[in-house]
């Protein structure tokens, strides 16, 4: 006997919809949550004054002078960027500039140069790196040098204020600590808001995913308990 040929056509349905819809946000929030491993100084300091990581030993208090002498620099007009590099993983994708302070600052500034014109310093355990406005400005330079490297505990947190006060001094723009703590500064430094906002889209993504999966779940077994149930027995 023949029997007809019954050709089911493939419709779309709002569960698959979904789900391609959430394919594409988790897609999308990869290569921006990937970006934000690569270079961690540049995505903070997008937003951020400093980048300080927790692996360079500085107390709360180094992390707060160290915020505020930067903030005061940039408010009494030359803006300041401070990135301590204490070990090579601090520098994510590009460890290969480790120990160059001088071509990771460069390497820093061009990062930044669509965001920020100023001073971009880099402190790290063998010395400073400077740029500024696409130069590494040799007067200032000199004035690191002659600030040193601290040795006291959480040295390149304290390195890094002599360094920000150097530079202040070496524009005519003398900073103490009382007047640098007269400005109000943040406390520990903050993901920026393109790492946020792509962790944001990246757990919405994987959330809707589960949602639809679940409701697709949910949808087969009717039709599976009566494909059981209309079975012949043997």
């Amino acid at each position: 006997m023949h029997r007809p040929d019954r050709r089911t056509s493939v419709r779309p349905t709002p569960r698959l919809a979904l789900l391609t819809i959430a394919l594409a946000l988790v897609l999308a929030a990869a290569p921006a949550v990937a970006r934000a491993d690569g270079d961690p100084a540049s995505d903070v300091l997008v937003s951020q004054t400093v980048f300080l990581p927790w692996d360079a030993g500085a107390s709360s208090a180094q992390e707060v002078q160290l915020a505020a002498v930067a903030r005061a620099a940039s408010a009494r007009g030359d803006p300041t960027r401070v990135a301590v590099i204490a070990s090579a993983k601090d520098l994510g994708s590009v460890t290969a500039l480790w120990r160059q302070p001088q071509s990771y600052a460069e390497y820093l500034g061009d990062e930044l140069s669509l965001l920020f014109r100023g001073n971009v310093l880099v402190v790290m355990p063998n010395g400073f790196g400077l740029y500024r406005d696409g130069v590494a400005p040799g007067v200032e330079r000199a004035a690191l040098l002659r600030a040193g490297l601290s040795d006291e505990k959480g040295s390149l947190a304290s390195s890094a204020v002599s360094a920000v006060r150097a530079l202040a001094a070496a524009s005519g723009h003398a900073l103490s600590l009382s007047s640098a703590h007269a400005v109000s500064s943040p406390g520990k430094s903050s993901p920026s808001a393109r790492d946020v906002t792509a962790w944001i889209v990246f757990l919405v993504g994987a959330w809707l995913v589960a949602i639809a999966w679940w409701a697709s779940l949910r949808a087969r077994r009717p039709s599976l308990r009566g494909r059981h149930a209309g079975a012949p027995r043997s």
